[in-house]
């Protein structure tokens, strides 16, 4: 099933419904979606360990996946 069709299914059962605690908690659902932020769920260590790749990037510190591929057969 596409996308939209998903959604138009959504939205019939909505109207159908008239259970308030239904509707509550898709409320809940996308306010939640639209303020949480992956990084929030992250431990401090997970969080160092991700900005501390980022500058390896950025300052070119990386392994090809062949070489890396080749080190561990």
């Amino acid at each position: 099933m596409n996308i939209q069709a998903e959604k138009i299914e959504l939205v019939k059962m909505i109207l159908d419904t008239e259970n308030p605690k239904i509707i509550e908690s898709i409320k809940k659902i996308f306010k939640k979606a639209q303020t949480a932020d992956f990084w929030d769920d992250l431990s401090i260590e997970q969080r160092k360990e991700i900005e501390t790749a980022s500058r390896e990037i950025e300052n070119g510190d990386i392994t090809d996946y062949e070489s890396f591929i080749q080190k561990h057969r």
